[in-house]
């Protein structure tokens, strides 16, 4: 209990923490920001495979 109390006075753990959080919300945003541009390369991969299969006379 003592540990709890030394934390809670304790003002470097805080900033720890508040860095920690940043950096949880940063990541958070990343990962957003690259599902939807894996799903937009995901789309142009598709658009350049159907066009070089259309130029070649074959269907994917």
């Amino acid at each position: 209990m003592d540990t709890l109390k030394r934390l809670f006075r304790d003002r470097s753990a805080a900033t720890a923490v508040e860095y920690g959080v940043i950096a949880g919300v940063i990541s958070g945003i990343l990962l957003i920001g690259l599902q939807a541009f894996s799903d937009s390369l995901l789309v142009l991969l598709n658009y350049i495979t159907d066009t070089i299969a259309a130029a070649w006379g074959t269907k994917p």
